[in-house]
């Protein structure tokens, strides 16, 4: 019957298709909720239906039509007298969905290979599917948000400093497994996010994760961060530097938990969590390795890039072009382009630091504008040039442009210089930049201007790694010292004569 029919052409990601997939001949191009038991069950999947055509893409609506179908037998068969969904916990409900599974011969899992070419195992399709339906019937939690596990940031009462590429919409609290030390960290958490950035905030999650493992591991009579002393610390610092492998380096973690553990002694009133760490707590930072692509490493990654959707493609030729931060680049504003004195110049938003300007050429130009009209032609006037599909007011996210990235590696088979498959290095892009601009012989500030940089301690790095610009400018000089020694070996003896002779016939 019609009313138990939601049509594909009803729900919005149908509106955001791709005109092929419209096109379409579907021999059923809706959900039957006359499939379903009567009652409750077809008001409740309906919901989620309509919900989730709000949410997904069309083409995972269309895979979710086998996962429905599948679900409305399992429904017939073992629904029982329940009304609706919400009857039984959601446990039961998989522990029924699993058995009829197998009773079928459906496998419960899959394998799964990764966008990095590991290969794990996850729920099959079905399962995830009606999981992800039980947790959208999930009762609605009626407490002040701060109270809660799991913070939605767009419920709290704070203007959270956010990197828009990032689409991060909640904070967990739930991987701390002690209740109070869960609690505390919660309000030094809250305090943090009314001026640091939400990055800032996700590193002191994870160290106060890691150190809440480690008590519960190796202190478990702990409970509060009130009852942490210098000896606790330095028994964690100690096994940090030589039991965890995986956290025998990093500073930074040091001093995240140290601001986590102050605040809190802050507003707790418990002073001697402000005095728990020494100046030499703090593991002396080690110097990044700087890594650059070779031409030839560039070369066969552009080639395939350009074989990516047009407008990643567009995207990653012109990150390369500007040797920008890729936050940087995901940002640009449609009105980034100007000109100054006949010259085509791009301002630069910097998601890190400060706003710039520069000069391009008109190339780069030209392909910038191509992506702008490829924009306004899909979406309409926007705020950035690279979009999110889902949410046009928002820039294209870094995880969409990485996981595409990583899959054509994948499938391309693309190898670094040691037969390696390559990363998703974005910054190599920008360390490959800088190592041109030595080449061409600029002076440090031009540089440091060219890459958004403040000062110019960050140049040296660039001109290191130019071991061909270190070869070409040296190279008179090295002869020259050469012609001096070499003249200096006259007379020495015959055992000399021999030496200068040996080498220069090499």
């Amino acid at each position: 019957m019609e009313e138990n029919r939601i049509y594909y052409k009803e729900l919005p990601c149908y509106q955001s298709a791709k005109e092929k997939e419209k096109r379409r001949v579907y021999s059923e191009p809706y959900f039957d909720l006359g499939e379903l038991p009567e009652g409750e069950l077809r008001q409740e999947i309906g919901n989620f239906i309509r919900k989730r055509g709000e949410e997904v893409s069309f083409a995972t609506i269309l895979h979710d039509k086998s996962n429905f179908k599948y679900l409305a037998a399992f429904l017939q068969k073992k629904a029982g007298n329940s009304r609706g969904l919400k009857d039984w916990e959601a446990e039961k409900w998989l522990r029924q969905l699993k058995a009829w599974m197998l009773e079928k011969g459906m496998p419960l899992t899959e394998e799964f290979k990764n966008v990095y070419g590991r290969t794990s195992v996850k729920n099959s399709p079905l399962i995830q599917y009606f999981n992800s339906m039980l947790k959208f019937l999930e009762k609605e939690d009626g407490r002040d948000e701060k109270e809660k596990d799991i913070w939605e940031l767009d419920k709290l009462d704070l203007k959270i400093r956010k990197n828009p590429i990032y689409n991060t919409q909640t904070i967990n609290f739930k991987a701390i497994s002690q209740t109070n030390i869960r609690e505390e960290v919660k309000n030094a958490i809250y305090r943090h996010l009314d001026y640091e950035s939400l990055g800032t905030v996700q590193h002191e999650m994870t160290s106060m994760r890691n150190f809440s493992d480690y008590l519960k591991k190796k202190r478990p009579e702990i409970q509060s961060c009130l009852e942490i002393d210098r000896a606790v610390m330095e028994e964690y610092l100690i096994f940090r530097m030589t039991e965890n492998e995986s956290c025998r380096s990093g500073s930074d973690q040091v001093r995240k938990l140290r601001a986590v553990l102050e605040s809190i002694g802050k507003i707790y009133n418990a002073p001697h969590l402000e005095s728990l760490f020494i100046n030499t707590d703090i593991p002396p930072e080690l110097d990044p390795e700087f890594k650059v692509y070779s031409d030839g490493e560039m070369k066969r990654l552009m080639a395939c890039i350009t074989k990516l959707d047009e407008q990643i493609a567009r995207c990653m030729v012109i990150h390369q072009m500007l040797g920008t931060r890729i936050s940087d680049t995901l940002t640009l504003r449609t009105d980034c382009l100007s000109k100054a004195n006949g010259h085509d110049m791009i301002r630069i938003e910097q998601v890190k630091t400060r706003v710039y300007e520069k000069p391009i050429s008109g190339e780069l130009a030209d392909l910038i504008k191509k992506a702008m009209e490829y924009t306004i032609g899909k979406y309409g006037k926007t705020e950035y040039i690279f979009v999110n599909d889902r949410n046009t007011g928002a820039p294209l996210q870094y995880t969409t442009v990485k996981h595409k990235v990583l899959r054509m590696i994948q499938e391309e088979n693309l190898r670094d210089d040691k037969g390696h498959y390559f990363k998703f290095n974005t910054h190599m892009f920008r360390h490959y930049y800088g190592v041109k601009l030595t080449e061409l012989h600029l002076d440090d500030w031009t540089i440091a201007r060219l890459l958004g940089h403040k000062g110019l301690n960050s140049v040296k790095h660039y001109r290191k790694m130019s071991n061909q610009l270190m070869a070409d400018e040296t190279r008179k000089v090295r002869e020259m010292m050469t012609e001096i020694i070499y003249a200096n070996l006259y007379g020495w003896g015959a055992e000399y004569e021999q030496i200068r002779q040996n080498d220069r016939g090499k």
